[in-house]
């Protein structure tokens, strides 16, 4: 039996090792001469396959994607999600609950809607008066301010529970000029980044050193060419050389005229032992809305600007230099005359408490970066014509005590 059973195991292992596919090796002989032309293996390259915003999952689609100005949609989560899931729209999804509860929805915007219509009515009303009949035109406006604010507010819950009002905003398609996309956006930045902001600007102590106080109702980000700047981060004077892109969300509907500043609240005066504050970007008259946001501050046209983008910067030897962008909102839209902000406010000793305070401006957003002397100091100074590159400040010894006061008077011990 043992040798049967060894000739069956030979045999199969004979028959398994004939269905095996054999590799060919091709052999070359040594020669003195190159290898020919038909010699050389041609590789194929497989064409890059198109990045899709809604399919994108790795870190690497998403720069790509932003080189090229897109920005992916949602998040990662639920783009894997989509990836893996069969191509139903999203208001089709076959779940009996959701349908159900999408009519419930249906059924509560309705009656929004005729409140709003309602509202609407009665404002018309109110309009047509006269304001002698109301009390006076200053009782008239107040009734009018609350009316259209609870309008405003019966917009945003006629929509704030749609599936489809979410899924567009999680995906970055909502239109600002909605109140309801803006309630959302505001919800989002005041659940996390406000606070980050308000948290650099009170440890970085831009309040009260350069501001009295500020309540920020707008979100701002900053960009030195891709590069987003997070609030108080250093930047190499290489890259602040250029002037920034500004980001400046507003929540609020309608537009308004905005003001730019960006004040270095670090500049050692060796003369009084102190610090001032110079000016290193002013530019007023700024159309801002909810829709148009970006601000390139070196495009801005020469009749807004007072005084261009200087290089921040930092002399050998000296601390850090936080330089703080302020967005002050322009009272009733009121343009301001630049030749009078170039004439009272100059860049060294720039105070911006007074420069808010007489155009009675309203800081609605800041934030801040910080720069100190680095590798590239020296030559971006000469660039710009900025002296003061070949200086180094030390700090002052104290001065030494009279020697009246080393000796110890022997009295008091004994």
């Amino acid at each position: 039996m043992s040798s049967s059973a060894a000739l069956n195991s030979s045999a199969r292992c004979i028959r398994s090792s004939s269905t095996r596919p054999v590799a060919l090796l091709r052999f070359r002989h040594f020669t003195s001469t190159g290898s020919t032309h038909e010699e050389a293996v041609v590789e194929q390259v497989q064409a890059r396959p198109e990045i899709i915003p809604r399919y994108i999952g790795t870190k690497q689609e998403e720069r790509i994607l932003k080189k090229h100005g897109l920005s992916p949609v949602g998040s990662r989560r639920r783009r894997a999600a989509i990836r893996d899931s069969s191509n139903i729209p999203f208001e089709q999804l076959p779940y009996q609950c959701f349908q159900e509860a999408r009519k419930v929805l249906a059924e509560d915007r309705e009656e929004k809607i005729r409140k709003i219509e309602e509202e609407r009515r009665r404002i018309a009303e109110v309009e047509s008066k006269d304001a002698s009949e109301l009390g006076g035109e200053h009782v008239k406006k107040g009734k009018l301010v609350l009316m259209n604010k609870y309008l405003s507010q019966l917009k945003v819950l006629a929509d704030v529970n749609d599936p489809m009002i979410k899924k567009r905003f999680e995906d970055g398609l909502g239109d600002m000029d909605r109140p309801i996309y803006r309630h959302l956006a505001d919800k989002k930045w005041r659940s996390y980044k406000r606070l980050i902001l308000e948290q650099r600007i009170d440890q970085m102590f831009v309040v009260p050193d350069v501001l009295a106080k500020i309540d920020l109702t707008a979100d701002v980000s900053v960009h030195f060419g891709r590069k987003a700047i997070p609030p108080g981060e250093f930047v190499d004077s290489k890259i602040s050389e250029v002037p920034p892109t500004l980001d400046v969300q507003v929540f609020d509907r309608g537009p308004r005229l905005v003001t730019i500043a960006v004040v270095d609240a670090d500049v050692p005066n060796v003369e009084k032992d102190d610090f001032d504050h110079r000016c290193h970007f002013l530019a007023t008259n700024i159309e801002l809305s909810p829709t148009q946001s970006t601000i390139k501050l070196g495009e801005l046209p020469a009749e807004n600007t007072a005084y261009p983008w200087m290089p921040p910067h930092a002399q050998k030897g000296s601390p850090y230099h936080r330089l703080a962008i302020i967005v002050l909102q322009q009272a009733e839209s009121h343009a301001l005359d630049l030749n009078i902000v170039q004439e009272k406010y100059k860049r060294l000793g720039f105070s911006m408490r007074h420069f808010s305070g007489r155009n009675k401006l309203k800081p609605i957003s800041a934030t801040l970066f910080r720069t100190i002397w680095d590798d590239n100091m020296a030559a971006v100074m000469e660039r710009a014509g900025i002296e003061g590159a070949d200086v180094e400040l030390k700090r002052k010894k104290p001065e030494a005590l009279p020697w009246q006061y080393k000796v110890k008077d022997g009295e008091r011990y004994r």
